[in-house]
């Protein structure tokens, strides 16, 4: 009898222990499995950031003694390009950022050139690389080329310092263009774009 009882418990422990391993259909096991979906979004962002806003002021100097010119160039830096990118790697694998005047016009016998330094270093990626200085005018040209998967950092003294010259214009007699009524307001648009 008491090996009979001895048999009986090692079946049902036995059998116990395989139900759990392999249940029938439709029940849990002791193993899951979960699809996990991860989306990752596509970025293209840009600011311009300035202590004290982002209009600037580009005069020459006016001269105190007469006889004298006024003073070229006139130059601000004080606009720093931030921005934030995440490319494709088959699709979009690089952006440019491109720069034009989009409103006004230079005053004649002047030229106005921007340009832009590499990065600060404040933020991670593959930052891009400033062209050589841009003179300005309607057409977009290239001023940061070859932005990736990058973020500068937000504000002042992080990303890419702009610094603005407006200078006179090196052709003979530009001078006598010169023209206090040519006075403006221009428009300059940065845009960050695939290549």
């Amino acid at each position: 009898m008491k090996k009979y009882i001895l048999t009986l418990l090692i079946l049902v422990v036995a059998n116990h222990g395989y139900a759990q391993l392999t249940p029938p259909p439709g029940m849990d096991s002791n193993s899951q499995t979960q699809n996990v979906v991860i989306a990752m979004p596509e970025v293209a962002l840009l600011d311009l950031e300035a202590t004290a806003g982002t209009v600037i002021n580009l005069n020459p100097t006016t001269p105190t003694d007469a006889g004298l010119a006024v003073a070229f160039p006139a130059i601000d830096n004080s606009i720093w390009m931030n921005y934030s990118s995440i490319v494709g790697s088959t699709t979009e694998p690089s952006r440019n950022v491109t720069v034009q005047i989009t409103s006004g016009t230079v005053p004649s016998g002047t030229i106005l050139e921007v340009l832009a330094s590499a990065d600060a270093g404040s933020g991670d990626g593959t930052m891009g690389a400033p062209a050589e200085a841009v003179t300005l005018s309607n057409n977009s040209q290239n001023i940061i080329t070859g932005i990736g998967s990058a973020y500068t950092g937000d504000g002042v003294s992080k990303g890419h310092n702009l610094s603005y010259t407006l200078d006179l214009a090196s052709a003979a007699g530009s001078y006598a263009l010169l023209d206090f009524d040519d006075s403006s307001t221009l428009e300059i648009t940065y845009t960050l774009s695939d290549n």
